[in-house]
């Protein structure tokens, strides 16, 4: 099961939008995940007020602070800023705001350990996301390893393969490819130690395909991070 995080300032902004930067229907690039947590206690942050604004429109934002997501702001030192830190390695710039989605499979804030079931997944949700996916903008959708078994186990994206597929000599692995759409399969990016070898090939691999497909030289490895 999933902590709902009591906050109602972000039980409002998840209301409004269940995801983070681009909606899933405009984005080209698609960043899944499992939820949205928070620190219990988040409110009492000195970022609280700029994570709020973030929320509201997080496009606007990484355009005017040139960092993508608050959590790597120097007045934040909790929990998530490793994540987007190894996030900021695939070397989006703030013009390509508008092309980025982080959406969960949940659609409200979370705290704690969450331990997820398909009892916590809103269907409306997982049938708006797999329309993203296969229907909308999203040229390249990266899921990692649990948030694949869950979608696939959810019924809800009948195109997903039982388990990924080696893609040649690709770092990535495929969950889905159809013409010009692919869904990648990588470790989480918050995963370290015996893994991060591996991240570290596919951050680059992302790195690679992004500079590709934005038409410029691969740039910088980071973002303020």
């Amino acid at each position: 099961m999933i902590h709902r995080h009591e906050c109602a300032d972000l039980k409002r902004a998840f209301l409004v939008k269940p995801y983070q930067g681009a909606s899933p229907e405009s984005a080209k690039y698609l960043f899944v995940g499992l939820d949205a947590n928070y620190d219990k206690d988040v409110a009492d942050s000195e970022i609280f007020a700029t994570l709020l604004e973030y929320l509201d429109d997080g496009v606007a934002f990484w355009k005017r602070t040139r960092v993508h997501h608050p959590f790597l702001l120097p007045k934040y030192t909790g929990d998530g800023k490793f994540y987007h830190r190894s996030f900021a390695k695939i070397g989006f710039l703030p013009e390509d705001a508008n092309k980025v989605c982080f959406v969960e499979l949940t659609d409200v804030p979370t705290f704690g350990q969450s331990k997820l079931a398909l009892s916590d997944l809103n269907p409306d949700h997982l049938q708006r996301l797999n329309l993203a996916i296969v229907s909308g903008v999203a040229k390249f959708t990266f899921i990692p390893d649990r948030v694949g078994k869950l979608m696939k186990a959810s019924g809800a994206f009948p195109w997903m393969s039982a388990a990924p597929q080696v893609d040649g000599e690709s770092a990535l692995k495929i969950w889905y490819r159809d013409g010009e759409r692919t869904v990648s399969w990588h470790y989480h990016l918050s995963v370290y130690g015996k893994c991060e070898r591996d991240k570290s090939r596919q951050l680059a691999a992302m790195r690679a395909l992004v500079a590709r497909e934005e038409g410029r030289a691969e740039m910088r490895a980071t973002d303020n991070a």
